[in-house]
């Protein structure tokens, strides 16, 4: 029998080239993997694609619910961004694509796993370190790292050379990822940060905000311990309410972010993303968050979500770090319950009002009416003791200033005497 190899297949250009590619160059099978994240995909043309360019079987692994539930919620309840605006779509999804494929890596008894990231990219890191965390013993194979293949266009060329279909557009060729969180693409007039986005022509699931509806939409999230579990009312499961929200959020236009990025590997690169749902939901969460969690705490957190969000951009989900971070945030969680409305309007979203059993908000505290828990004249005596240490340092500078004039003084009544 000949060794195997699993192969992250997603079919589109990348790995449809990569499959007689590793057939060509190791004398072994070739088992694809397609790891539903949620991703727009016709699964069984695109396994009939795998088993046409030689691969010897492939399988599709519905994982939407794991996704969701151990993957974006951990992220959205610690409000995890990467550089003020990525909401970590395709940085969410490897790590678990990447246990899923050692989860067939092993039951196929296959030697290595191969994937096709880049080798300029982050998903090779991710990638990487996902498959290393559960299975050091395998070989991990990136043929972008290795083969002669210097471009997209050469890709195209390569399979029209074997007659094999090429599975995309020439005129459409954005480097794209998507899942039930995000589309994210790259290339084309991308490159050039001087250029706008091609916005008609590019977006697959959000209008661009110009051609959204004249009038604004109102929308109410409820959320359980900082899980959003209802839209308007109505009790959903993680992938039908985040379903619900990316067909809301893009009609309106929301969630559009083009972002010049850091990447792992220590250059820039340009994308756009479409997260209309997602950006919903971190909305809607952070203003549960304003009412719910104390000054302190709500201070710590941002640092820890921007940490967080460095952390699972970085690759880096299964680790000891990652995983501490997130039980501090699921601790902060326990009371974010309630419920936050919205106002989608051509590209924007507003806040609508919030409300939660666990508010922290005192109207009798808060409101300009003086209450029986709040003394105004108690303001002075704190004002005196927070403000000691501007008061300490001012006297200083005081005390200072007059020693100086008086040395002043003395050196001029010196020179008079004289």
């Amino acid at each position: 029998m000949k060794k195997k190899i699993v192969l992250a297949y997603s079919g589109g250009l990348d790995t449809t080239v990569i499959i007689p590619w590793l057939k060509e160059n190791y004398d072994c099978d070739i088992i694809a993997v397609c790891v539903d994240v949620g991703q727009e995909a016709d699964w069984t043309t695109i396994k009939q694609r795998a088993l046409d360019t030689g691969a010897l079987a492939c399988y599709v692994a519905d994982v939407k619910k794991e996704y969701v539930e151990d993957y974006v919620w951990p992220a959205l309840k610690a409000n995890a961004l990467y550089e003020d605006k990525y909401l970590l779509g395709t940085s969410t999804a490897r790590p678990l694509i990447a246990k899923v494929l050692v989860d067939y890596a092993r039951k196929e008894k296959a030697y290595a796993i191969a994937h096709g990231a880049t080798g300029k990219g982050n998903d090779q890191v991710r990638f990487d370190l996902g498959i290393m965390a559960f299975a050091p013993d395998i070989e991990i194979i990136a043929p972008w790292r290795t083969w002669d293949i210097k471009s997209r266009e050469e890709e195209i060329e390569y399979l029209e050379k074997r007659n094999i279909p090429v599975p995309m557009k020439k005129k459409d060729s954005y480097s794209r990822d998507d899942n039930l969180w995000h589309i994210s693409h790259e290339g084309l007039e991308l490159e050039d940060p001087a250029n706008e986005p091609s916005l008609q022509g590019m977006l697959k699931m959000t209008v661009p905000p110009e051609k959204a509806p004249n009038k604004a939409e109102y929308v109410e999230i409820e959320f359980e311990k900082g899980i959003p579990v209802s839209v308007n009312g109505k009790k959903l499961d993680g992938v039908s309410l985040i379903k619900t929200l990316n067909k809301i959020g893009g009609a309106h236009g929301v969630g559009l972010v083009d972002l010049v990025e850091n990447r792992v590997v220590g250059m820039k690169s340009r994308g756009v993303y479409e997260t209309p749902g997602g950006s919903i939901l971190y909305y809607a969460h952070q203003e549960l968050e304003h009412i719910c969690l104390d000054r302190q705490t709500y201070a710590f957190k941002q640092q820890v979500s921007n940490k967080l969000g460095e952390v699972i951009y970085g690759g880096l989900w299964f680790t000891p770090l990652r995983e501490s971070l997130s039980a501090f945030v699921d601790s902060t969680q326990k009371t974010v319950t309630g419920k936050a409305r919205l106002k989608l309007y051509k590209g924007s979203i507003s806040a609508a009002g919030v409300s939660s059993p666990y508010s922290l908000y005192n109207t009798s505290i808060a409101s300009f009416t003086t209450g029986e828990l709040y003394n105004h004249a108690d303001a002075k005596g704190f004002i005196r003791l927070y403000g000691l240490p501007v008061l300490v340092r001012a006297l200083m500078q005081k005390r200072g200033k007059g020693a100086k004039a008086g040395k002043i003084t003395d050196a001029k009544s010196k020179g008079t005497a004289g």
